[in-house]
């Protein structure tokens, strides 16, 4: 059996609004668009794509990293100064500091604009 990721779902209070942090923060492109209200799409990170559609209902902890199932999105960067640099120039905040990489390295905890947990993670 031959497996691969196709894509993975974030589902959305602001569809629209959260493809376009994507586009306008990370670089994102856009592969599909239904061209409708509420929006679905694909959009493509590097060589992964996501599919953005619309929420029927929201949680209060989603942001929280310690709830059972996928909790945050990993983006390895060749430089965390250089991406938080960057990324603080289209108005990311950070609130936290640095810390320790599992594995070696260090990581960078932000959110996007719906609060969903993502870090860049640099390797040594």
């Amino acid at each position: 059996m031959n497996i691969s990721v196709e894509h993975l779902a974030i589902v959305a209070k602001d569809p629209a609004a959260l493809k376009t942090w994507y586009e306008r923060v990370l670089g994102a492109r856009e592969v599909f668009n239904n061209g409708q209200n509420p929006l679905t799409c694909l959009i493509a990170l590097g060589n992964v794509w996501f599919e953005i559609y619309a929420a029927e209902k929201s949680l209060p902890d989603t942001a929280n990293n310690k709830l059972a199932g996928f909790r945050h999105l990993a983006l390895r960067v060749d430089s965390l100064d250089s991406a938080k640099a960057e990324l603080e120039k289209r108005g990311v905040r950070f609130t936290e500091a640095e810390r320790p990489a599992a594995g070696g390295g260090r990581v960078l905890f932000f959110s996007d604009c719906e609060g969903n947990l993502l870090h860049f993670v640099e390797r040594s």
